[in-house]
């Protein structure tokens, strides 16, 4: 068994979790990939199962119901976390992700971290094709985030990212409450609040080419709030490890 899991959520990518699939493992021989379907109506988990059979290192969970990125993140978790997995890695499916960066990831970790964040705004700005008001609103949440939670991180809302099993057995995932972008920011809060060991590397983001934005007004709207919730935490920050 490879050291290192790739959590990908999917909820109709049907043109793009092939393509994907194939250069994730092209990217990297210790690596392991865990898909999890929201049982997605255009066939994307019949397909997941196809490439399942055809690779070893391919895995497949199916849920009901389309439900969530933090949910579907966080039932990855259980699954690394019951299989040994020393890295758990989480990706989109569009390829806004390189998965040619697993290896920066994977190395990083392996100088003693205990969470690693792809940043696209790390001494400049890399994040391509992207229409200005998407970037402006990105970079403007955040540095929202910096100012109101008082983390350091130049990228709080990106998804691409990647925790050791010892930091993912710490956490109670059956408390994390937020599931959208706010996921990604209470996951790194609750590791920052407590002291943990947290990097970041350069990683450039290429907006999706096939399929459809999952994004909403509802996933802006929670993080905003989820962001006040996790202030009146580092009231009670414990030390560091």
């Amino acid at each position: 068994m490879s050291d290192t899991l790739v959590i990908i959520p999917t909820y109709n990518e049907i043109e793009n979790i092939e393509p994907l699939t194939k250069a994730v493992i092209c990217a990297s021989n210790e690596v392991d990939i865990l898909i999890v379907d929201d049982n997605s109506p255009d066939g994307t988990g019949k397909k997941a199962d196809e490439l399942e059979s055809l690779e070893p290192r391919i895995n497949v969970i199916h849920r009901n119901k389309k439900d969530g990125l933090g949910r579907a993140y966080i039932e990855g978790f259980h699954w690394a976390l019951n299989r040994k997995y020393e890295y758990i890695m989480e990706m989109d499916c569009d390829f806004s992700h390189d998965p040619k960066e697993i290896e920066n990831f994977r190395k990083k970790m392996k100088e003693g971290y205990d969470l690693i964040l792809g940043s696209r705004y790390i001494d400049g700005i890399r994040v391509m094709n992207w229409p200005l008001s998407r970037l402006m609103l990105s970079r403007g949440a955040g540095i929202y985030v910096q100012l109101i939670t008082r983390m350091p991180f130049t990228d709080p809302t990106g998804g691409y990212k990647c925790f050791s099993r010892k930091l993912l057995s710490s956490y109670e995932l059956s408390k994390v409450q937020a599931n959208g972008y706010g996921f990604q920011i209470e996951m790194t809060h609750k590791a920052w609040i407590n002291g943990y060991n947290i990097g970041e590397i350069p990683i450039t983001f290429e907006d999706r080419q096939s399929g459809t934005s999952k994004m909403s007004g509802n996933i802006i709207y929670e993080a905003l709030w989820v962001v006040w919730k996790l202030a009146i935490k580092n009231v009670f920050r414990k030390k560091p490890h």
